[in-house]
């Protein structure tokens, strides 16, 4: 194994803890690039495009219905790209996003209550309200793994929260898991247009796998939200779900439109490297190794959960979500795989 040096000091992990364990330590990113299988934690950055090559296996998050530069950039050097937020169960579970919507769904709510505060742009509303004081309202768009442990946080800051969530069976569970604490609506345009206006706090936790987020939220939806409210799009990267939002940093993470606080930063796990790198790599080794012991074909023969993880093989786009979104065309995985 290769380690590009102080890849992993952001996260509290030393060169001497990897190299302990028979890692080789290299300061030349060419060389780390240069191994068969390489492993990121996001997408390639454009200094990196330089390094894609056929006979490059990528595995990391791509996020490519958001990203047609990168999408071409892959179909153009003729790697084999696995995408970590494609990878599917026959259940529809995302196992290697899993751990990443409950790092980020629980920092959207954090996040907003620091940016309600009136310090920081906000209104001033204390999300948990005091005796006598009516608490602070968050309305969450998506009751998925982000949803769910957005909500759960919130509650727990003692929030009035309301969940739009289109799946029945989806609303059902939250309502069993949530003890009924937490109102659950039938998400359609009409309910989400009257829950954006009363919310204080609002989080986009929308995701369609590998495609791009739906655009839930009008610009004159925002309008009417109160100033000083605080909006959260977790599904930024994935396009975003609300028509006003666009990418933030860490650095930077919010601006003002129309008097409401939009936080839309991406890659937000990164805020807490130390859990976000343990949990991802509990559920990413697994797949790894058997990319390596195996190789991409054979791993992914083996694995039809794998195989739903190739967004593009060798200058042909294998994710039907991907293809949809740039205008080009599909070729099944199923099909690259049958052949020798």
């Amino acid at each position: 194994m290769v380690l590009e040096s102080g890849a992993g000091e952001g996260s509290g992990f030393s060169d001497d803890d990897y190299s302990r364990r028979g890692a080789r330590i290299t300061r030349d990113r060419a060389e780390v690039w240069g191994c068969d299988l390489v492993m990121k934690v996001k997408e390639p950055l454009p200094e990196e495009y330089g390094y894609l090559r056929p006979g490059l296996v990528l595995f990391t998050y791509l996020h490519l219905a958001a990203d047609e530069r990168l999408t071409r950039e892959l179909l153009g050097s003729k790697v084999v790209a696995v995408a970590y937020e494609t990878v599917q169960l026959p259940d529809g579970e995302l196992p290697l996003l899993t751990p990443m919507s409950e790092v980020a769904g629980k920092l959207a709510v954090q996040e907003a209550s620091y940016y309600l505060k009136r310090t920081h742009g906000g209104k001033g509303t204390l999300l948990g309200g005091v005796t006598g004081v009516a608490p602070g309202t968050v309305v969450i768009l998506g009751g998925g793994v982000v949803g769910t442990n957005a909500a759960k946080v919130a509650l727990g800051m003692g929030a009035q929260v309301t969940v739009l969530e289109r799946n029945p069976r989806r609303m059902a569970h939250l309502d069993d898991v949530l003890h009924g604490r937490i109102q659950v609506l039938m998400s359609n345009p009409y309910t989400v247009e009257q829950a954006v206006a009363y919310a204080d706090v609002l989080v986009g936790a929308v995701l369609i796998p590998g495609a791009r987020a739906p655009r839930l939220v009008t610009r004159d939806m925002v309008r009417t939200m109160k100033p000083g409210s605080v909006v959260v799009d977790v599904s930024i990267d994935q396009g975003g779900c609300v028509e006003t939002m666009r990418p933030t940093t860490h650095s930077h993470p919010v601006f003002e439109w129309g008097g409401v606080i939009h936080y839309g930063v991406t890659n937000m796990p990164a805020a807490v490297p130390r859990t976000s790198t343990v949990a991802l790599t509990n559920a990413t080794i697994g797949y790894a190794i058997a990319l390596a012991r195996k190789g991409w074909r054979a791993a992914c023969r083996d694995d039809p959960a794998l195989a739903r993880g190739l967004n593009v093989v060798e200058g042909a786009v294998t994710h039907p979500a991907v293809a949809d979104a740039h205008g080009l065309p599909f070729t099944p995985a199923e099909e690259i795989l049958r052949e020798a």
